[in-house]
């Protein structure tokens, strides 16, 4: 239960980056282009708000605790941003980023050590 559920926030944080990744590189900045594109992907929208809400839910009744479950989905939604700005804006991660990314698994040991 525990894989399937970061695995559904893993997969729904990463729609939802690369869907405004995308928009950032290749859409024309005209509101009814952009218009056109938001009703072309709400599907995808909706489908991504559901796998991380379903996986907040299953990593919540595995740890039984909504608090750390949020804190989890954060983390993954920092890294995941951390790939799609790699990806798509060619963004390389600098030392900042790993002390911020040791600093959120510093507080994850602390939470969970409660």
């Amino acid at each position: 239960m525990l894989l399937l559920s970061l695995l559904l926030m893993t997969s729904g944080l990463l729609i939802i980056n690369a869907v405004y990744a995308y928009h950032t590189k290749h859409i024309d900045s005209h509101f009814l282009s952009t218009l056109l594109y938001y009703i072309k992907i709400t599907p995808l929208f909706l489908s991504a708000s559901m796998m991380i809400g379903y996986g907040v839910k299953f990593l919540t009744k595995t740890v039984h605790n909504l608090s750390f479950s949020l804190i989890v989905s954060k983390g993954l939604e920092v890294l995941v941003s951390v790939a799609i700005g790699y990806i798509f804006l060619k963004e390389v991660p600098s030392w900042r980023t790993a002390i911020g990314l040791s600093i959120i698994l510093f507080g994850f040991w602390v939470l969970k050590g409660k």
